[in-house]
Parts: C-alpha cells; sequence; structure tokens
C-alpha cells in the first residue's frame, strides 16, 4: 500500500468553530461534495467527485471543508484523497453532519 501523508491545514476536535463549519456545508458545491463522499464506500480523490466547476474553484471548496473540519484529506501518492470526518463530527456536535446528509438526501436540486 502506498503511504499517505496528512495534509497540515485540519483542525483538531477540540479547534471545531461552529460558525465556520455552518459557513463550510452552506454552499451548494460543497454540499455536492459533501453528498458524493457520504455515498461512497471509500475515500474519493478530488478528480473523482463530479463537480459543475473548474479544478481551481474546486480546490477552494475542498480546502473550506478541510479547513473547517468536516473533510480529511491526505496524499496516496500524488492523488489528494477525501474522507468525512462523521466521528470526530460527531464527537464534537452530535447529530450535526448525519443530519446535514440526510437532508441532502431529501433534497431536490434546484
Amino acid at each position: 500500500m502506498a503511504r499517505s501523508t496528512k495534509i497540515s491545514d485540519e483542525p483538531d476536535i477540540a479547534d471545531f468553530d461552529f460558525p465556520r463549519i455552518l459557513a463550510a456545508v452552506a454552499d451548494p458545491v460543497r454540499l455536492s461534495i459533501l453528498k458524493q463522499l457520504a455515498n461512497a464506500e471509500e475515500a474519493l480523490s478530488c478528480g473523482a467527485i463530479e463537480l459543475p466547476i473548474k479544478a481551481s474553484t474546486a480546490t477552494h471548496h475542498f480546502t473550506a471543508l478541510r479547513q473547517a473540519g468536516v473533510l480529511h484529506q491526505y496524499y496516496v501518492g500524488t492523488s489528494r484523497m477525501n474522507l468525512l470526518r462523521i466521528d470526530d463530527m460527531e464527537r464534537a456536535y452530535p447529530g450535526f453532519l448525519p443530519s446535514v446528509i440526510a437532508g441532502l438526501a431529501t433534497t431536490t436540486p434546484k
């Protein structure tokens, strides 16, 4: 297995800031990222997540989610992999992320 490297600006649970998390998940592109990751059975590379924006703009959205603590990113080789921090979010804000994800399943796109 290839060695993985964590990206360093991901906050510890003690450093989570709820208003920042709310802002991070309030964006439609970021909600699409959350939905795709929640439906995946394993980590997804940034390129495997379908978004209607350019890669450079997508990077901004992944960064916002990672820096808020919603997303864990790490490298495997040259691929940046993505996982939701469901367990960490559950410890900090019980029920929040599962509720957001459940809401995505029942929301129709505009």
